[in-house]
C-alpha cells in the first residue's frame, strides 16, 4: 500500500469550516484507510492503491455530500511532495531565496500550457515582486511580502492557467513530509 497525501482547497478559509476529525471520519465512512490529517487546513495523509485521479474525484465527491461546499483534491505521492520541495527554484538557503512561509508550491489538477504560464509570468514581472516558476503539475510561487497582499489570488491562477490548484508553503510541506516518511 502507498502513502500519499489530498491537498483538499477551500478547507476552513472563506466560512468552509470543518473539524478534521469529522474530516477523518467523512473519509473512513467512504472507504479510505489510515486517514490521519496534518493542520486543520485539507492536507489528508492516507494510505492507498487506487489511481491517483480517481481517488482525487472521490475526495471532492465526499467533502461536497458531507460538508455541502465544493473543494478541489490534489493526490501527491511521498516523491512528489519531496520533489515539490526540492525543485522549488526559489527554496533554499542565501539571499537569493525567499522564507519558507513566503515560498510555495502550487498542486495542479492538471499540467497548464507552457504558453499561458510564459504569459502570467511576462505579464506580472511589471506589476509585483514575486517570482513564479512551472515544475510537473505544480507552480513554483515565492510570495516574497505576502500572500494576502498578492494580487496572484488562487482564483486569478486558476482562471489564467485553465486548471485548479491548492497552494502549500514549505513550512507545511516540510512538516507533511516528516508525517509521511
Amino acid at each position: 500500500m502507498t502513502r500519499l497525501v489530498a491537498f483538499l482547497g477551500s478547507i476552513n478559509v472563506g466560512g468552509n469550516r470543518i473539524k478534521m476529525v469529522d474530516l477523518v471520519a467523512a473519509l473512513s465512512h467512504a472507504g479510505f484507510r489510515d486517514v490521519t490529517t496534518i493542520a486543520a487546513s485539507g492536507n489528508v495523509v492516507l494510505t492507498d492503491e487506487r489511481d491517483p485521479a480517481m481517488l482525487e474525484i472521490q475526495l471532492e465527491s465526499v467533502v461536497q455530500r458531507t460538508f455541502g461546499f465544493k473543494s478541489c483534491a490534489m493526490v501527491r505521492t511521498t516523491g512528489q511532495i519531496r520533489s515539490a520541495i526540492d525543485d522549488n527554484p526559489f527554496h533554499g538557503t542565501g539571499p537569493e531565496h525567499g522564507s519558507d512561509k513566503m515560498v510555495h508550491s502550487i498542486f495542479l489538477s492538471q499540467q497548464p500550457d507552457k504558453a499561458a504560464v510564459d504569459a502570467l509570468i511576462a505579464e506580472h514581472r511589471a506589476k509585483g515582486s514575486e517570482r513564479l516558476a512551472l515544475g510537473d503539475r505544480v507552480l513554483y510561487l515565492d510570495y516574497v511580502h505576502g500572500v494576502g497582499v498578492s494580487d496572484l489570488s488562487n482564483k486569478l491562477l486558476e482562471r489564467r492557467l485553465g486548471c485548479k490548484g491548492t497552494a502549500r508553503n514549505m513550512t507545511s510541506l516540510k512538516r507533511i513530509l516528516e508525517k509521511m516518511d
